[in-house]
């Protein structure tokens, strides 16, 4: 492991979390891949142990740790081969919980930030819209201010935990003549009238839930607004930064796993005489899986490096994101290959470990749109600036 980002603190806090997983978690997991939720008591087990507030503050519950922490929470959860499970979990940590951080007062702290980190409540954050998809500035979503209330409208989808949470963090339109200038979020207890949910049946991430959210004239308090009203778009395009990074070391973990799970099958695999890993065919093809997922890792760090000094690294964490969801399903296509039949098999990890690492090129953002964003940066020359509170 590079020293130049993990110290001795940090490699034993990774070998104290590969025994919590595997005592705790692994023995579960067949069966939350099957019934396609995750049972209570982990999230607890999660709380206790602190894992999810390494990165938040101690006034909460949290320990206020370097951002390496996280990083190695994400690439342990990856190498336990359940993308569902490890969705839930980041889903929970670092999309909802870093809005209630960053933006909620000290009130929304109390209430909903500590049992988030105690794991007594569960969040989701809710951006993504039917008819908007990755374009986060044409949601139709509103939130019309009435009295001490807003009135919530609208629908929100493919958002990770919104089955089984217990508050949302909603993005929706304050004032919907000023387009992107007129978002606003919000958080909102599930349970208010008004709100409906359906859970969606998925490819991979069987373990996770994701919904369909539906809001029918949902009265939510004035109090429950986070930030500034208008400046929600903002907001999510600053945390952008932090979700797309998550994704990217998602990515080069997953491919790695991919990656060692495959040299110890190919060591074993005997054929004609000889194991796999001496065909040259398939030597050279492995070294150059192994190179990139290496380049995209190295890289990942040193945009983890400049998060954890708060640098605005949206362009580079945007590019990380594209280019490592793109390496790990090349990575995970060809480890499956050299399986050979078993890798289609699902008692072997390279079936469900092809179907989740699909949705890394389309959560938080598509290739397409990423490669556009990038363009927007680098070509048209456009600046994108912090948000401030």
């Amino acid at each position: 492991m590079n020293s130049m980002y993990f110290s001795e603190e940090h490699q034993l806090f990774r070998k104290s979390l590969q025994d919590f997983l595997q005592k705790e978690v692994v023995p579960h997991i067949e069966k939350w891949e099957k019934n396609g939720s995750i049972e209570r008591f982990i999230w607890k087990k999660f709380g206790k142990m602190g894992y999810f507030g390494l990165a938040y503050p101690d006034a909460y519950g949290g320990l206020d740790l370097d951002l390496f922490y996280t990083v190695i929470l994400l690439e342990e959860l990856q190498k336990i081969n359940s993308g569902g499970f490890a969705a839930a979990i980041w889903a929970h940590c670092y999309l909802a919980m870093t809005h209630l951080n960053k933006e909620g007062n000290h009130d929304i702290k109390e209430k909903y930030l500590s049992s988030s980190i105690s794991g007594e409540k569960i969040g989701c954050l809710c951006v993504t819209e039917p008819f908007g998809g990755s374009d986060v500035a044409g949601m139709r979503t509103t939130a019309v201010k009435s009295g001490n209330n807003y009135v919530l409208n609208g629908s929100k989808t493919f958002i990770t935990n919104g089955y089984y949470s217990d508050y949302m963090v909603v993005a929706a339109k304050t004032n919907p003549e000023l387009g992107n200038k007129g978002i606003s979020m919000f958080v909102v207890d599930s349970n208010t009238p008004g709100i409906s949910v359906t859970k969606l049946d998925k490819l991979g991430w069987r373990a996770s839930d994701t919904a369909e959210i539906a809001f029918d004239n949902v009265n939510v308090p004035v109090a429950n607004l986070m930030g500034e009203e208008g400046k929600g778009f903002s907001y999510i395009m600053q945390h952008f930064a932090l979700e797309r990074l998550v994704m990217a070391i998602n990515a080069h973990a997953r491919a790695e796993y991919a990656l060692e799970y495959a040299l110890q099958y190919m060591n074993d695999r005997k054929t004609f005489g000889k194991s796999l890993t001496q065909y040259q065919a398939l030597r050279h093809k492995f070294s150059d899986l192994y190179s990139q997922m290496e380049i995209c890792k190295e890289y990942n760090y040193s945009v983890a490096y400049r998060l954890n000094k708060e640098e605005y690294v949206v362009k580079e964490a945007t590019i990380a994101k594209l280019q490592s969801t793109k390496m790990a399903d090349e990575v995970v296509y060809e480890c499956l290959q050299f399986l050979g039949g078993y890798g289609y098999m699902e008692e072997y990890p390279m079936a469900r470990l092809f179907r989740d690492s699909r949705l890394g090129p389309i959560g938080g953002g598509t290739s397409e749109i990423l490669r556009e964003i990038i363009s927007k940066i680098v070509i048209d020359k456009k600046e994108y600036k912090p948000a401030t509170k």
